[in-house]
Order: C-alpha cells, then structure tokens, then sequence
C-alpha cells in the first residue's frame, strides 16, 4: 500500500493498473488520430476496450482457475477487489469488445485489432509490476543470484524464487517497442490481422514458457502443462492462422 485515506488505501497495483491503462489509451489515441478518428470516436473505442478488459480479466480468473467455487458463489465474482485477474480472460474480453465496437459503428474488425494489439503490452508490463508489489504470480524455487523472497509463499518455507513478475513485465515493454515499431512501418504493406497474427504468435508463445518458472496457480494442478500454457495454445494456433491466410491474399 502506497498511502492510506481514512479507512481507504491506495495500492500499488490499482496505481500501476491505472497508469497502464492511461499510457496505452494515449497510445491508441495517437494511432488513431491520425487516420483522422474524431477524439468521441477514441474515447467510445476506449471504454469498450476497458470494459471488456476488466470483465475479461474477472470471468478468465473466475471460470479457468476457480469454477467450481464461483459458480456456487456467483456474487462473489463482483468482489474485484479481493483479487484474482486472468491475463488470458483480459485477452479474451478485448477481443469481444472489438467486435461489439465494430459491430455498432461498422468498422472492420481486424483493422481496429491491429491497431489495439501492442497497447496490451504496454498496459501489461504495469500489471506485472502491480502483481510483483502485491507478491502474487510469484516464481518458482530457484538459486539465480537475482531471486526474491515473497511473504506470501511460504508453503514450503521462505525461499528465493523466480521474479517471474519482472520477467514479464521487461519481456512486455521491449515486445511493446518492437511491435510497435514494426505496426507503424508495415501497417500499410500488411493486409488486415496479419499484425494481429504476429503479436498473438509472439505474446503467447512467451506466456507458455514463462509459465516453466510460475508456480502453478491452481491448488493440487497435476496435469503435465500448466493452465497457462493450454489457455496459451489456442491464441498461438490463432495467431499462426492469421499469418497464414493473410500472408496467401493479395495486399488490399
């Protein structure tokens, strides 16, 4: 906790929550506007994306990691504040808000995904140093020099692990430049989610090998992959499609 106000904190994850979401809607902003979108239109796209991100996050954590529970306790999926937010569910959610977005005001749908993919790094990279602060999503046991002991994972005695926090979050930023880099220089040579293919290729084959040196999240997990990893796979397939099909059609 960074301060308190009366019997209200401010956290450090909402603070880096918040700040990734304010530096990636700039972004986007930026992108936007000069292909001549209105600042209304901008704002518009921007709270379906938040929207769909924030119930994404929720529902991924809910229905991947802990069904069973939630769905006996379905009111306490409202209690965000307790904490359990899914990366692949966030995923999932923007990918929904899109095409509600697109939907409503007839734009194309890969057009706008290419354009909103690498602010999801950016928003990322400040998430994981969120869950870092909060000592969540924390490492395995390791004897890398630049181990960290976490409070909060105790189960088998205080030992260094993995920051895989950081990993992340430093994996996320260098992504976020380089993709961003090559969106803006292919953007009129590439056909439309062929951008989208790469970031998906490139994000999720990330996410399922980080997850060697995670804890797994899921109390008694005994299968041979992670959940991250197979909720990784599906993205990865997708990407590769994209690739594909858009790399077979002529530059539109």
């Amino acid at each position: 906790m960074i301060f308190e106000i009366g019997s209200r904190g401010i956290r450090w994850y909402g603070l880096l929550l918040a700040t990734g979401f304010l530096l990636s809607y700039l972004v986007l902003a930026n992108v936007l506007k000069k292909e001549s979108w209105t600042q209304q239109r901008v704002d518009i796209l921007a709270i379906y994306i938040i929207v769909g991100v924030v119930l994404g996050l929720r529902l991924g954590h809910c229905l991947f990691y802990e069904p069973e529970y939630y769905l006996r306790h379905p009111l306490e999926i409202l209690k965000v504040w307790e904490g359990g937010l899914a990366s692949h569910g966030g995923a999932i959610g923007i990918l929904i808000a899109v095409w509600l977005f697109c939907r409503k005001y007839k734009y194309p749908y890969l057009h706008i995904l290419d354009r909103a993919a690498a602010i999801v790094l950016l928003a990322g990279s400040f998430v994981r140093v969120g869950n870092l602060m909060n000592s969540e999503i924390y490492g395995i046991p390791t004897t890398v020099p630049w181990a960290f002991y976490f409070d909060k994972a105790r189960m088998d005695g205080l030992l260094p692990r993995h920051p895989t926090q950081l990993y992340e979050a430093v994996f996320y930023i260098i992504a976020f430049v380089v993709l961003y880099k090559l969106f803006m220089y292919f953007k009129s040579k590439w056909n439309d989610g062929t951008f989208l293919g790469w970031f998906l290729i490139v994000l999720f084959v990330f996410r399922f090998i980080i997850e060697f040196t995670k804890e797994a999240q899921i109390d008694n997990w005994q299968h041979s992959m992670k959940m991250g990893q197979l909720l990784s796979i599906p993205f990865v397939l997708l990407g590769i499609f994209l690739v594909v099909w858009k790399g077979k059609q002529k530059i539109t």
